[in-house]
């Protein structure tokens, strides 16, 4: 930590240690909760389950019930207690093979279409470039992509619904992509569009949020309490989830931290950001600011991925433009974690992800700046999903949907009694 002059030398703070606990995080009691508790101990006692969700054991069995009846979990081998002696118990587990779920992903210059199955893991993705951002064009071609996907990896498993997931301002509960200036899109009905080219329940959200929900989920630091994700690519934004529960604003626009002035100090004569000020978050970390900076100082590249395979070699310039990027994307982690104290911050950035030494620079900048994380080391820490990212995230929401709730409206299950 920096030492500060008595005239700004900041109060004590107020340290996570200090905190009392809040006890364990409250579930909600339901179908969805027992899948919950199944994916993330799974195979497990029917018994165990009761303990883990609260509820009661008869509760549990109808649940369970439920859930066998529409394939989503299934029964594994008998097992008893010690010597053989009390009832066998028979554990029940997430059944990956009855079912698929597919994603799109939209970024900027390319978009990914993936199957996923029931315990996130990916089974078959594809990314092409763009031939056109003509919204419906563009969806129209994704829709002829995931058919041949699932028509060559499906392996007889039904494909349930298909997540989208893009970066800006999405609306998930319209259904509609409400702003992604990067794109040209406004008010774009993916939900119907898609809908109407697949025939499956298609279920739409931002990445950002997708990936927090991906987290919760299958992350391998997985929190349903409380999480902050900061996205860090050709689109800067974040999510935020309190009590498990996703922040979605009034109007679906949560997560707008693109234009957080970061006071970076830039040189005279770079590009201002598309609001008109210099120093916004996304201006100074983009993919398209550090291809404009690796093109004023070095190396020469023609892409981010470029950029990003040259600082894997260890290509000195490459790696210091990394390490910058860290550094300023502390700075907002560091505006985050004070904002929201969460249990966990993720970044989901690749420099953090895959260059050890941009994960210390991002969370030296947290030490230095945040008032109230005093472990960034284990608050801060690197997306579960590094190199998978952009695959994870469409398959993600309709999953999040999935879980959330399992009884709802899925034509391609048995119909929930």
């Amino acid at each position: 930590m920096k030492t500060l002059s008595p005239a700004v030398r900041r109060p004590s703070p107020l340290l996570r240690s200090g905190i009392p606990s809040a006890g364990p995080a409250r579930r909600v009691p339901g179908t969805g909760s027992v899948l919950g508790a199944i994916l993330d101990h799974g195979p497990v006692a029917r018994s165990t389950v009761a303990r883990l969700t609260g509820l009661s054991p008869a509760s549990v069995s109808g649940h369970v019930g439920q859930l066998l009846a529409r394939g989503l979990v299934r029964e594994s081998a008998e097992t008893v207690g010690p010597k053989g002696l009390g009832r066998p118990h028979i554990p029940v587990e997430i059944d990956t093979g009855r079912y698929l779920v597919a994603g799109a992903h939209v970024a900027v210059a390319h978009s990914t279409v993936s199957l996923m199955d029931l315990r996130g893991r990916i089974v078959a993705e594809d990314r092409q470039p763009h031939r056109a951002t003509d919204p419906r064009r563009l969806l129209g071609e994704l829709a002829s992509r995931l058919a041949r996907l699932a028509e060559e990896w499906s392996d007889g498993r039904t494909v349930l619904a298909l997540g989208f997931a893009t970066g800006h301002w999405v609306d998930p509960v319209a259904g509609v992509i409400v702003e992604h200036p990067q794109l040209g899109w406004r008010d774009v009905p993916v939900r119907d569009i898609l809908g109407a080219a697949t025939g499956l329940p298609v279920h739409v959200d931002s990445h950002s949020r997708a990936l927090a929900r991906a987290e919760q989920l299958f992350g391998e630091t997985s929190t349903r309490t409380s999480t902050v994700l900061l996205f860090v690519g050709a689109v800067v934004d974040a999510a935020f989830a309190a009590q498990g529960a996703m922040h979605l604003g009034p109007r679906s626009g949560a997560g707008s931290v693109a234009h957080l002035p970061l006071g970076a100090g830039g040189t005279a004569g770079e590009a201002p950001c598309s609001c008109g000020r210099t120093g916004c978050l996304q201006s100074e970390v983009s993919e398209h600011a550090m291809v404009r900076r690796a093109a004023a100082r070095g190396p020469a590249v023609g892409s981010f991925p470029e950029l990003l395979e040259q600082a894997l070699a260890g290509e000195p310039r490459a790696v210091a433009l990394f390490r910058r990027r860290a550094r300023l994307v502390g700075r907002a982690a560091a505006l985050l974690l004070d904002m929201f104290d969460p249990e966990v911050l993720v970044v989901v950035e690749p420099g953090a992800g895959r260059i050890p030494e941009c994960l210390d620079d991002l969370r030296a900048e947290v030490a230095e700046r945040s008032w109230v994380c005093d472990d960034p080391d284990r608050v801060v820490v690197p997306s579960s999903f590094t190199g998978s990212v952009l695959a994870t995230a469409g398959g993600a929401v309709a999953l999040g949907a999935l879980y959330a709730d399992p009884l709802g409206p899925w034509p391609a299950l048995t119909a929930a009694s």
